[in-house]
């Protein structure tokens, strides 16, 4: 049985649809996963605050986050973050340690293998 996306938000539904047309295509699982995730309440979706980054992140690798980035915390790592949204603290603490932040759009068109993508709840 297929979920009914009810999401009012057109850049949410759209987002949803290309994630799973794109696990399709590719046959990839992840953003399968992540369109499962963001169909659900938002309620339910991720917040996590750069600390937790930091501690579970290495130089060089690629993060995705189902929600939101806040900035609670200090983060030492260059790491690349695809989420559906940052406050102005978490993007000014990743980029001033030689991270990027992107939206998950973004990180789709760049690799839609999904390689080498860890997501963080």
């Amino acid at each position: 049985m297929t979920r009914r996306n009810d999401k009012s938000n057109p850049r949410l539904a759209e987002l949803i649809r290309l994630l799973k047309q794109t696990s399709r295509e590719n046959e990839v699982e992840i953003w399968g996963d992540i369109a499962s995730r963001l169909e659900k309440s938002r309620k339910n979706y991720a917040e996590v605050n750069v600390s937790k980054i930091n501690r579970y992140a290495q130089e060089g690798e690629t993060l995705i986050v189902p929600g939101k980035v806040l900035g609670s915390g200090v983060v030492e790592a260059g790491v690349t973050v695809a989420a559906l949204s940052f406050s102005d603290a978490a993007v000014s603490k990743i980029t001033g340690a030689k991270g990027q932040c992107i939206s998950i759009e973004q990180l789709l068109s760049q690799n839609p293998k999904g390689s080498r993508t860890r997501i963080l709840r």
